[in-house]
């Protein structure tokens, strides 16, 4: 056997790097051409009534008498578009039984607005996929989202169909910076391809909080209250949403304590195995340390709530199901009653740059694909019933 041959290490990876963004931009085109943008498919009636907590009666009553925007029919069956979706919403919430609920569910004076970080020390713990089907979930269930990948590697930013190194787009990073070149987070606000969800995609360019925070800490108040600045950043575009999501990086720096500081809710996910509980609990101590020594400094942080969500999770699988036994009976207020399960599904989606609300059943197998979605939708609708709690409404 001869010598392995030698090689520059910068050079080779700059190139693999540069190999694989142009095949996955390629494939980005053939998926969503001619701009390379996502679109959404069609919603059967079926589904939209789910979403809007109507029976499919209902909706096709309406349709009947010529009430509410005009749906596709194919092979007989109607179905509609995510903003017909939202017309229908209007059209019930003002014309609607008086003691019908609110098909509307925009937040109201008085309610703050809801900042959720989803968090975990440990990647692999379905964190952004959590992020992205929750933000997605409460865009189709009539919430104003903002999701904020705050991630430089840029996994949810690639869910929504954004490829970083070759978009170019701004991060929040350009909101947060500490230099001239701060931008308003108005302007580096984009839209999905949902009508009520907006997003803050990520970059690498990112990572420079995390080297520009100590620096600035040395030499100004600005650097010492770092924790204060997206939440100053999100007041200028509060009145715009009702929920920001916030996909955090899996570890426990500036970043992240940034988020956690600006949060008003906290879902941390976590894969019932022991490695994954060990690192849980470092992590819920560090972060513990971390507020405590703001709290000295006068800052102030409010948690509406606290929630482990449960993902991957093995039914059939015995010490996965004890774990999670174990975990309960610590936590077990604080647990989320609905586990995430893992699905073959949400993976094979993922190939294609899609989260489950996006894909058509029929291009799974059905079964699969309906233990998935009912998965999701519990969990989601869940968190959504925390949210409306914490506005006072339930």
């Amino acid at each position: 056997m001869g010598l392995l041959p030698k090689f520059e290490f910068d050079e080779k990876i700059l190139a693999q790097g540069d190999e694989i963004s142009r095949k996955l931009d390629q494939l980005r085109l053939e998926k969503f051409p001619p701009d390379a943008k996502k679109t959404l498919r069609l919603f059967p009636m079926s589904e939209v009534a789910h979403y809007l907590g109507v029976s499919p009666n209902n909706l096709k009553r309406l349709h009947l008498e010529k009430k509410g925007p005009e749906p596709t029919i194919t092979g007989g069956r109607r179905f509609y578009t995510a903003e017909q979706m939202m017309e229908l919403r209007h059209y019930l919430d003002k014309n609607g039984r008086s003691d019908a609920k609110q098909y509307v569910p925009f937040r109201k004076p008085g309610e703050k607005l809801q900042v959720i970080a989803v968090v975990n020390f440990k990647g692999g713990s379905g964190k952004t996929t959590t992020a992205a089907h929750l933000s997605q979930h409460l865009a189709l269930t009539g919430h104003r989202v903002l999701a904020i990948d705050l991630d430089p590697q840029a996994s949810l930013s690639a869910l929504h169909g954004f490829q970083p190194e070759l978009d170019r787009n701004p991060s929040l990073y350009d909101a947060i910076r500490y230099d001239e070149k701060r931008r308003s987070v108005a302007e580096v606000i984009l839209p999905t391809n949902f009508p009520l969800l907006k997003i803050i995609p990520a970059n690498l360019e990112l990572q420079e909080y995390e080297y520009d925070t100590p620096l600035s800490m040395q030499s100004s108040n600005e650097g010492k209250r770092f924790y204060e600045r997206l939440g100053r950043a999100l007041e200028e575009v509060e009145d715009r949403f009702d929920v920001v999501v916030i996909d955090c990086p899996p570890q426990l720096g500036f970043l992240t304590l940034t988020a956690l500081t600006a949060a008003t809710s906290v879902l941390i996910t976590v894969h019932p195995q022991m490695l994954d509980l060990m690192s849980m609990s470092q992590f819920l101590l560090m972060l513990g340390n971390f507020v405590r020594a703001i709290r000295e400094k006068g800052a102030t942080v409010n948690i509406d709530w606290l929630r482990y969500l449960i993902t991957r999770y093995e039914p059939m699988d015995i010490p996965q199901t004890q774990m999670l036994g174990f975990m309960q009976s610590m936590l077990a207020e604080e647990i989320l009653k609905n586990p995430m399960l893992k699905s073959t599904a949400i993976s094979d989606a993922g190939l294609t740059k899609q989260t489950l609300y996006e894909v058509e059943r029929g291009s799974f197998n059905r079964d699969t694909y309906d233990r998935a979605i009912e998965a999701l939708d519990a969990v989601n609708f869940e968190v959504q019933e925390l949210i409306h709690r914490a506005w006072g409404r339930l």
